[in-house]
């Protein structure tokens, strides 16, 4: 014989048992005549513009980055990592919002032929990465810097992404060869 006190502990389990499970979202549109929502809690995937090199690109949060085209150079001895070239970027963030921009929450990534570029530090030639990332952009202001990456010998096609916060629903991807 079950009694309430039984019924519970069963729901209560199910429903502990439903906590770690991935949302379940087939078919509601199809059943209730819509679009379904995006359940709380789960990230939508950024939409992804492409941009050419030496164009800007404005985020929906109000930040506005330009990014120069690719110059092709040699590293230092003392750059790291060791590569016998590498392009470099003049990247300009301005912040076109009503609120101050975290610097820190830019992420710039690139890819050759699909595979990740590594970052090149290369303090002798001016290339050390986001020096004021704890510092705010105020609305109105803008920041200069320089990046570079490791390449190919060769020219390539080449990708570089960029996103203001982990958070952004945009991502600026700029294309070209380099």
């Amino acid at each position: 014989m079950h009694t309430p006190r039984h019924a519970l502990i069963v729901c209560a389990l199910l429903a502990l048992g439903a906590c770690g499970a991935a949302p379940q979202t087939d078919g509601v549109a199809a059943r209730f005549g819509g679009d379904a929502a995006v359940p709380q809690g789960v990230a939508a995937t950024p939409k992804r513009t492409e941009v050419k090199f030496g164009s800007a690109y404005r985020f929906s949060e109000g930040v506005t980055v330009s990014v120069s085209s690719p110059r092709s150079f040699r590293p230092s001895d003392a750059a790291y990592p060791h590569s016998e070239r590498a392009v470099a970027f003049e990247i300009m963030v301005r912040n076109e919002s009503h609120q101050p921009y975290r610097l820190s929450g830019l992420s710039a990534t690139a890819t050759v032929d699909g595979v990740q570029a590594k970052q090149v530090l290369d303090a002798v030639q001016g290339f050390s990465g986001i020096v004021d990332a704890g510092k705010d952009v105020l609305p109105g202001r803008d920041v200069r810097f320089s990046m570079a990456f490791a390449m190919p010998t060769d020219l390539t096609q080449l990708k570089l992404a960029l996103r203001t916060s982990p958070s952004s629903g945009d991502i600026a991807q700029y294309c070209g060869r380099a």
